[in-house]
């Protein structure tokens, strides 16, 4: 999956939320980080929830917001959400 400047500047400013330590430094350390760990790019809450069902991430009780709070998932801004496995 190619990832666009603001997915990777949305993953750069924040990937803390999920790991204890900065994983890139750079554009493209995002970007090789990012492929290598099969992140995706959707485009709504509706197919946040979509992929943790299909990923068989535990969902009972969870309502929209706490999904979307979830530390895998990167509000990129534009209404598009990152999704980063750790």
């Amino acid at each position: 999956m190619q990832f666009d400047e603001i997915v990777l500047q949305c993953f750069l400013a924040n990937q803390c939320q999920l790991f204890p330590e900065a994983v890139a430094e750079s554009v493209e350390e995002a970007a090789d980080f990012l492929e290598e760990c099969m992140a995706v790019v959707v485009n709504s809450p509706k197919e946040v929830w979509e992929y943790f069902d299909e990923a068989g991430i535990d969902t009972d009780g969870a309502d929209e917001e706490a999904i979307l709070e979830a530390d895998e998932v990167f509000v990129v801004g534009d209404g598009r959400y990152l999704i980063v496995e750790g």
